[in-house]
């Protein structure tokens, strides 16, 4: 297929491209260039692509491609809940605007990067399906919930949205990420010794690769339309659904004389959930997650030694707040995010 990826030069498209890519398909990407430079290591080979805002896509964008896998957003809940406002513009209104504009092209096919975390704090001890009530506690999350919600309704007999709601991504990325959990822990210890639980560590998080990730968005491309037409799925396994206080004891192990600090905060983040996953495997019957926490946290440890990871580059380039924070100072964006 010929396939348009949004947010290409993000954290998971730079995963992504290649993994399209070795699976036959055309790629080309659509990135604003927030997070281009966010590189640890040697640069990666992109796409060829549109430098284009997401909120400035036009119908040229979109026309020629049989297939859309829309990754592009503000990616993460601090951001989203310090610029809410900001976080709706980009991640709902012009999300359901491409997904029209790709409609309206005769794209086939629209993939839609969700996330588990619609689940909000659901509690207990059962596997949360994807079925379960949405209870999205963050702006981030709230907006995902309503794109589903537009995208179902744009559904038709040539148009078919599939929402992939990813578990909590950890892994390496050329164009690394430091603020989600995994990748979090295992550079505080290299960097400080010390692995710092912030909360009291019994929430429970669901947990999955990048790779793992970009492997069932592949899948997802070329499964039959009945098998995931207007369908949302959680992208994940159930071995990774974890506490995060069993997520910093895999990163005491991975990283040789640190230790585990538990502060017992409680915080303002009330989620609590664990997922199923048996949709996914049942409607992509080649799809398993082969990262466990475990490997990811050897994985991250020897790539962030091989590509000398410093404290500076994980504070402040591979934080997204810090990150464009420091380019608003610097006048290379502007208040709404564009140069």
């Amino acid at each position: 297929m010929r396939v348009l990826l949004t947010g290409h030069q993000g954290y998971l498209g730079t995963v992504m491209g290649p993994v399209l890519s070795a699976a036959g398909h055309e790629v080309v990407g659509l990135d604003s260039g927030l997070f281009a430079d966010c590189v640890l290591g040697p640069a990666p080979a992109d796409p060829p692509g549109f430098a284009v805002d997401l909120r400035d896509a036009r119908p040229e964008h979109v026309e020629g491609f049989d297939a859309v896998v829309h990754l592009a957003a503000l990616s993460n809940d601090p951001l989203g809940a310090l610029e809410p406002e900001l976080t709706y513009d980009i991640n709902h209104r012009a999300s359901v605007r491409l997904a029209r504009l790709a409609r309206d092209a005769g794209v086939k096919r629209f993939l839609y990067a969700s996330t588990c975390s619609v689940y909000g704090a659901s509690g207990g001890d059962e596997l949360v399906g994807e079925d379960a009530p949405l209870r999205p506690v963050t702006p981030y999350a709230v907006s995902k919930v309503r794109v589903e919600e537009d995208l179902v309704a744009l559904a038709d007999a040539d148009f078919t949205p599939v929402f992939l709601r990813n578990a909590t991504a950890f892994g390496f990325s050329p164009r690394l990420r430091a603020d989600i959990v995994l990748n979090n822990l295992v550079g505080h210890a290299l960097l400080t010794g010390t692995v710092k639980v912030l909360s009291d560590g019994t929430p429970w998080r669901p947990l999955v690769h990048a790779e793992d990730i970009a492997q069932a968005f592949a899948l997802a491309l070329e499964a039959p339309r009945e098998a995931v037409h207007a369908k949302a799925f959680n992208v994940g396994t159930e071995e990774n659904n974890v506490t995060v206080a069993q997520i910093a004891a895999e990163v005491v192990s991975a990283v040789p004389g640190s230790e585990l600090e538990i502060t017992g905060e409680a915080g303002a983040d009330p989620r609590s959930y664990r997922v199923g996953f048996s949709r996914l495997r049942e409607a992509l019957p080649g799809y398993h997650a082969k990262w466990t926490v475990r490997a990811g946290a050897a994985e991250l440890v020897d790539a962030y030694r091989r590509c000398g990871l410093t404290q500076h580059g994980f504070d402040h380039r591979f934080t997204r707040l810090a990150w464009l924070a420091a380019r608003r100072e610097a006048g290379t964006i502007d208040g709404g995010l564009r140069p």
